[in-house]
């Protein structure tokens, strides 16, 4: 038995005008200084108040890879305001640490760090309730229970998340996406294909979840090249809005697995964005699954129209095309072309392995790496070279 559960979603152009239709008397919204600059709080701020909310603290503290001290100083915020409704208004790190502030808020008697996947029965939503309006389109965070959250203490990223953080609503409007710059755009691109790939070939895959993570790879092909040389392009901003979105819905009910983790341990010791990471890793995981998951990588290459001559070679062929893809938008196909020296990597070779063994997608993962196949995958990832191993 498992569960399938996703927020009620509203997309399109102009979904945003569906806070207008909010009960309730305060809303914290959580978010960054660069949605205050760009005026996208000003508009939220005015649709709640169409609704009669005209109570809005605004928290824009929130950073890239978002800490627990971070989350900690909102909740604190937000026991002083005390709001009935949490408004995420910014990319996978806004709503990651939105997601754990609203449940710090409402079970402050269960520390953070403790929630995880089989913790259930939290009873959220009776003293506030969460909308996310995601203003990129990669994470997926606006339609999944996970909470990627960095322990700046221990120089690690935690993999948290329980049913009960989702989301009520989410708002997914590409008029928000319209503002990434294309290295956003292709960054976050690769994050949803990695979560549609992943998603489909996880060892909790499940028939709910197979298709949404198919039909988002089959969106990335074909509207993320559009969308990174032309931002203008609305239909290929809302056509990967969407596709964040379904991948979301996809691998957050069948989890992710070992580009996840691969990345998770970049990006925790050397800050390479979070969708960057787990993309550069994507081709080199498909090859050192290739045999255990042979017959899913030609489903997802057909998917695609690749030619598959057979499922032995399925892996090679994908893992290909997603490079292919990767370069197209100006993606770094190894950890040396990511910027990081050899001698670094090196240095921090331990971290890495222990970051990567200790990650939970490694759960889900159909061929689970050793302490040395780890380090292998790192320095194959930085030469640029195909798994064989």
């Amino acid at each position: 038995m498992w569960y399938f559960v996703v927020p009620e979603v509203v997309f399109g152009e102009d979904a945003l005008s569906h806070l207008a239709e909010l009960k309730g008397t305060a809303a914290f919204i959580v978010t960054d200084k660069n949605m205050v600059r760009l005026g996208f709080v000003g508009k939220v701020k005015e649709q709640l108040a169409l609704a009669g909310i005209t109570r809005a603290d605004v928290y824009d503290e929130v950073e890239p890879d978002p800490s627990l001290q971070t989350v900690h100083k909102g909740i604190a915020v937000m026991q002083d305001f005390e709001p009935d409704w949490v408004v995420a208004l910014g990319g996978g790190s806004v709503i990651d640490a939105a997601k754990a502030m609203r449940a710090g808020y409402e079970r402050p008697d269960i520390p953070i760090e403790d929630i995880a996947p089989f913790v259930t029965g939290l009873g959220l939503g009776a003293r506030c309730k969460l909308v996310c309006i995601p203003t990129t389109s990669g994470t997926g965070a606006e339609a999944t229970w996970a909470i990627v959250l960095v322990d700046r203490s221990e120089q690690r990223k935690m993999g948290l998340g329980s049913r009960d953080v989702l989301a009520e609503l989410t708002l997914v409007d590409p008029i928000f996406a319209a503002a990434m710059p294309p290295q956003v755009t292709a960054d976050t691109g690769m994050d949803a294909l990695t979560h549609g790939v992943e998603g489909f070939t996880s060892t909790f895959k499940n028939d709910i979840s197979d298709g949404l993570c198919l039909r988002a790879v089959q969106l990335v092909f074909e509207y993320l090249p559009r969308a990174v040389s032309n931002g203008s392009d609305m239909e290929a901003r809302e056509k990967m809005h969407n596709a964040a979105c379904i991948a979301g819905m996809g691998f957050g009910n069948s989890m992710a697995a070992l580009a996840h983790a691969l990345g998770h341990a970049l990006g925790a010791v050397f800050h390479v964005p979070h969708g960057r990471a787990v993309g550069l890793f994507l081709p080199y995981a498909i090859e050192y699954l290739r045999e255990a998951r042979a017959a899913l990588w030609a489903e997802v290459g057909h998917a695609i129209r690749l030619e598959v001559e057979n499922e032995q070679k399925a892996a090679a062929v994908l893992a290909q095309a997603i490079r292919h893809l990767a370069g197209s938008i100006n993606q770094p196909l190894s950890i040396e072309e990511a910027g990081i020296p050899l001698e670094a990597l090196k240095a921090n070779m331990n971290k890495l392995v222990e970051n990567t063994t200790a990650d939970t997608q490694l759960v889900t993962t159909a061929r689970i790496p050793s302490e040395a196949d780890t380090e292998k995958l790192f320095r194959y990832a930085y030469d640029r070279k195909s798994v064989d191993f």
